[in-house]
């Protein structure tokens, strides 16, 4: 018996590492003999870079940048030498999480240290690099990037402009002479979990910054800046990615990663199983059990369960998730290649304790379907 697991992380209470790890202790318990395959993933969103690391062996390194903020830091990345590709988590270095509430502004902080982590994966040889797009803090539609990687974005008196989103409707020229040259033969994929376009109601601005600490009067503000931003930028370069699906990701940073780095821009999940080598993993599995911490009718939209489901039912293989809960709309997950669901709960319990206890939730679970799945083949 062969068994693939691949579960995205149970959000605050496991990893997707540690979730895995947790499905192999329940499953040795009532088949001490089976294969098991651990292939943690995620869907290109917050702890993308840990299971891209677990599931390919790459090496982590450590990078010194600077935060949202502009403060000094480090920030993990990925090289996988066998393919000369950095993985590159935006999160690391402009991350959200990394700020208090207080600090929360989406008109000021920075993509910058994303970009000094570009030029770390360039000196270490990178021929392509797998861009993680989300959790950001940011919403400067990468213009902090393109300064650290020597874009000069200046205002109408030839001054460089002040950091975050907000100054970008002051900028007058954008000057790409001195961008790194080794940028042109770097080939860049971005990880997006979201089909925002840049601008407008549906744009980041409006969907994502309130979140990042901006009020209504600032995300009017913003989208201005970065409709600005965008037109100067379509001059500059000939070409117009306001409007692509994904353009709005991360706080523009789809965009930025299309227009200048003429990146592609696929679903977080689908980039992760194919670095991940999923397809030929399927190939040997009997059951493949994946999960997460909540699986509804949106998780359709692009999560790690049911893009696993969908590889999966094309591979002919039966899909079990396990998820902390199951949300109004799940049951459509069935037509997408969901063998059966099931919650982790074994009774009435509050959400702390939910979280305290996922880690034995997990094994009994996966203890009790392994036990049935054999009885049933027997």
């Amino acid at each position: 018996m062969h068994l693939l697991l691949c579960p995205d992380s149970f959000k605050d209470a496991l990893s997707a590492q540690a979730a895995a790890r947790a499905m192999a202790r329940g499953i040795q318990r009532a088949a001490p003999q089976a294969h098991i395959d651990l292939c943690p993933l995620a869907d290109g969103g917050e702890g993308s870079l840990d299971a891209l690391i677990a599931a390919t062996g790459a090496e982590r390194r450590i990078a010194y940048v600077h935060d949202a903020l502009g403060r000094p830091t480090q920030a993990a990345w990925g090289w996988f030498e066998a393919e000369r590709t950095a993985f590159i988590e935006l999160a690391e270095a402009s991350g959200l999480q990394t700020l208090s509430a207080d600090e929360r502004d989406a008109r000021t902080t920075s993509t910058y240290g994303v970009g000094e982590l570009f030029r770390a994966a360039l000196e270490a040889g990178a021929a392509k690099v797998l861009l993680l797009l989300g959790g950001s803090a940011t919403n400067d539609a990468g213009a902090g990037m393109l300064a650290a990687l020597g874009a000069k974005l200046l205002d109408r008196h030839h001054q460089p402009l002040a950091p975050g989103g907000a100054a970008l409707a002051e900028l007058h020229s954008l000057d790409l002479s001195s961008l790194d040259p080794r940028l042109a033969r770097l080939h860049v994929e971005a990880a997006v979990d979201v089909d925002n376009p840049l601008l407008g109601r549906h744009g980041a601005s409006a969907v994502f910054g309130p979140q990042k600490g901006a009020t209504p009067e600032h995300v009017a503000e913003l989208d201005r800046a970065l409709t600005h931003f965008a037109e100067i930028t379509a001059r500059t370069l000939g070409e117009n990615h306001r409007a692509l699906p994904g353009a709005g990701a991360a706080g523009g940073m789809g965009f930025a990663a299309r227009a200048f780095f003429s990146a592609t821009l696929k679903p977080g999940i689908e980039l992760m199983m194919q670095q991940a080598d999923m397809s030929h993993r399927l190939e040997r599995a009997d059951l493949v059990i994946t999960g997460e911490g909540r699986l509804d009718g949106q998780s359709l939209s692009g999560k790690t369960p049911i893009g696993v489901a969908r590889a999966a039912h094309k591979a002919g293989k039966p899909v079990i998730v396990l998820a902390g809960s199951l949300g109004e709309g799940w049951e459509a997950c069935y037509a997408e290649g969901v063998t059966a669901a099931f919650a982790l709960a074994d009774g009435p319990m509050s959400l702390d304790e939910a979280v305290t206890r996922t880690t034995t939730l997990v094994e009994a679970r996966c203890e009790g379907l392994i036990r049935l799945w054999q009885a049933a083949g027997s």
